[in-house]
Parts: structure tokens; C-alpha cells; sequence
């Protein structure tokens, strides 16, 4: 009977307009939130990407007439590393290790050449893609090697058209063995094998402990030297204080490492106008259904004064209204979750062809976006529909 008095079919067309409205709205600040936190996910999250390789920079010091023939001008001191560590933009500094002995890289059949080989070493923390079997311990005869993506590239495009050689791939290229001469004289041998590839550092990588036992063992005079390249963390590399800093200073950095916070940046500006503009659209699309339930009572305000006058309560008879409208809100606004789960997944997806990690399912900030705009909405609309009941 309160369907028939209270709920008319007429405008209806009004309805779908403001709940279309509404959808929109909510799937457009859904996906902002969600492109949002998905970049600095990937930026600075604790999963498998171990961060882009946006906020680490490698840094030198600029080789000039002046310095050239003096190595000592080069290299980082104590007070070079503890200034570094005093700019506000840098989080983190950590060391490149250099091998001070000796390395022959030798590698036998179709592909056969020798060449002598840098190696060089960094925390562990600082690599953008650890694989499992990173490590060594001395004793061991198998060294793990991580080289840069450039290096491979170079190879495939450059030396081996030039020299007659087969191309590789990432896979193949990690099923050949390096023999390794070691310390000169010594001739110690291990084998070696490509476990990885960097982004970050353009380097012939191994873990730490094969360095220093390399220097401690086969290094010349017993002082560790001075590093000569270091990598930071920092928190935005395009700050022009920081940058200012890096030219005073004349060090040298790779200016591509910088391209993650200039998309960062866009990808802000972009989040933060999809927000605005889905703002925009959820404020017209409540509006709308506001004013639908305000005209559906008030059209059928004969019959709630004659529900009045027969016993029904104005409590009674709004929360009747609102348990007819809020299923219309909730499933709008679960459909708009729905697209942003299938979007985070297909994300995921697209995203790991490229080596890197999202998650299948939004992060929390998404969450939280959907609970704070669907409790406001069900705040509007309960206070607009007891609103109208009193009225009348």
C-alpha cells in the first residue's frame, strides 16, 4: 500500500539520468585515487618493483681538462658523502664499490671472446631487481653477476651485427657461463653468470661480500678507496634546489633517470582535474536524485497526510522512503567499484610485461575514497528525505 501511495512511475527518466550521473562521478574519482596510488606504488611502494628506478640517481663527479689527470679530484670523500646526506631532497646515499684487482672475463665457443672486466658493488638495497640467488660467500666458486639493460642492448644492436655474432635474449644470455680470472697472478677462477638485469645502475654488478673480499685479497695497499660513483634516494629529483645543488657541486648524473618525476608530475595534474571533474559530476548527479525523491513526496503529499492521519509516523514513513532510494545509491556506486577493480587488475596486468608489480585489488586509498563518498552520499539523501516528510 506505501508502494502505491508513496512511489509514483512518472519521471523516472530523471531518475536514471541522476543515477548515470552518479556512476560516472564515482567511477571518475575511483579511478583518479586509483591511478594515483597505483604511480607511487610503483614510485615508492615496499613490493616486488623495489621502487622505480625514478628517485635513485648515480652520481660523479664531472671530468674536466682541469682534473683529468688527477684521479683524487674524482672521487667522493667522507665530507662529500656527509653533505649529500645534510639536502633536504636526498633520503638515502649508498656507496659504489670498484674492484681494485684484476678481472679477466673469458667466454668459450660461437661466442667466444675475452675481454678484461670492471666489476662494482652496491647495498643491496639500492638494486632495483634482486633476483633470489643474489649473493656470495667466500669459498663459493659461482658468482652471481647483475649487468645493466644497456649493456644488453648494446650488444644485441651494436657489437654483435658489427662482429658477425648471434643476438640474445634476457633468458639466454642468463644460461651462459663467464669463466672469471681473478687477482692477477693468482689466476683464481670462478664461474660467473648473468642472474639479472638493472635499469638503475649502469654497471657490472656483483653482491658486496665478492668485492671486498676481492680488494681485501688481491687489492693493492690496505686503505679501501675512495668511491668514485655514489647512488641517492631521493625525494624528487626535479626540486631545483636539488638540482641547483648537483651543478654546484659538478657532478653528473644521467638525465633520463629524472623522466619518472616529470611523468609524476603530469600524472598529478591529471589525477587532480579527473578529481575535480568527477566531483563536478557525483555533486550533479546527487543533486538530481535529491531533488527526484524531494518531487516524489512532494507529489504524493495527500498521501502521506492521509498516512499521517491513520497512524504512520514521519520516522516510519522516511525510513520507508530511504530503504526504497539507498538501494539505488549502493548499487550504483558497487557497479562503479567493480569497473575500478576490473581496471586495477587489467593495470596489474599491463604493467607486468614491463617487469613491474601492482596489486590485483585497489590499494587502501581507494577503499577509503568509496567509503567517504558513499557515506556522504547516504548522509544527503536520508537528511533529504526526512526533510521532505516533515515538510509535508
Amino acid at each position: 500500500m506505501l508502494k502505491a501511495l508513496l512511489l509514483r512511475s512518472k519521471g523516472k527518466s530523471r531518475l536514471w539520468a541522476a543515477l548515470v550521473a552518479l556512476c560516472v562521478g564515482t567511477t571518475l574519482l575511483l579511478l583518479s585515487v586509483m591511478i594515483w596510488w597505483n604511480f607511487r606504488e610503483l614510485l615508492f611502494g615496499k613490493s616486488q618493483n623495489d621502487t622505480l628506478g625514478s628517485t635513485f640517481l648515480v652520481i660523479g663527479k664531472r671530468v674536466t681538462e682541469q682534473n683529468m689527470g688527477n684521479p683524487t679530484a674524482t672521487v667522493f670523500n667522507q665530507q662529500d658523502i656527509d653533505s649529500l646526506k645534510q639536502v633536504p631532497q636526498v633520503e638515502e646515499v649508498g656507496v659504489l664499490i670498484s674492484n681494485h684487482f684484476r678481472v679477466y672475463a673469458a667466454l668459450s665457443g660461437k661466442l667466444g671472446f675475452a675481454t678484461d672486466l670492471f666489476l662494482e658493488s652496491v647495498p643491496d638495497k639500492f638494486i632495483d631487481k634482486k633476483p633470489a640467488s643474489w649473493g656470495w660467500q667466500p669459498g663459493s666458486t659461482d658468482l652471481p653477476i647483475i649487468i645493466s639493460s644497456q649493456f644488453l642492448d648494446l650488444y644485441n644492436y651494436g657489437f654483435a651485427p658489427s662482429q658477425g655474432l648471434p643476438q640474445l635474449s634476457e633468458k639466454s644470455i642468463q644460461n651462459i657461463a663467464l669463466d672469471l680470472k681473478v687477482g692477477g697472478d693468482a689466476n683464481e677462477h670462478y664461474t660467473a653468470h648473468i642472474v639479472g638485469f638493472s635499469d638503475r645502475i649502469s654497471s657490472v654488478l656483483v653482491p658486496e661480500t665478492f668485492i671486498k673480499y676481492g680488494n681485501e685479497k688481491y687489492g693493492k695497499g690496505t686503505v679501501e678507496a675512495a668511491p668514485s660513483r655514489l647512488i641517492i634516494k631521493a625525494k624528487d629529483p626535479s626540486d631545483t634546489k636539488f638540482g641547483a645543488y648537483i651543478e654546484r657541486h659538478d657532478y653528473t648524473t644521467n638525465s633520463q633517470n629524472l623522466r619518472w618525476s616529470k611523468i609524476r608530475a603530469i600524472v598529478e595534474v591529471v589525477t587532480s582535474a579527473t578529481g575535480v571533474l568527477a566531483l563536478l559530476l557525483m555533486g550533479i548527479g546527487t543533486l538530481v536524485f535529491i531533488l527526484f525523491i524531494e518531487l516524489t513526496i512532494a507529489r504524493a503529499q495527500n498521501s502521506l497526510t492521509l498516512l499521517q492521519q491513520i497512524g504512520y509516523g514521519p520516522h516510519y514513513l522516511s525510513k520507508f522512503m530511504v530503504q526504497r532510494f539507498m538501494p539505488l545509491v549502493l548499487g550504483t556506486v558497487i557497479f562503479s567499484m567493480a569497473i575500478t577493480i576490473i581496471a586495477q587488475v587489467v593495470a596489474a596486468e599491463a604493467v607486468k610485461s614491463q617487469g613491474l608489480v601492482l596489486p590485483l585489488i585497489p590499494g587502501w586509498p581507494v577503499w577509503a575514497a568509496l567509503v567517504i563518498s558513499t557515506s556522504i552520499l547516504a548522509v544527503l539523501v536520508t537528511r533529504s528525505i526526512s526533510g521532505a516528510i516533515r515538510k509535508d
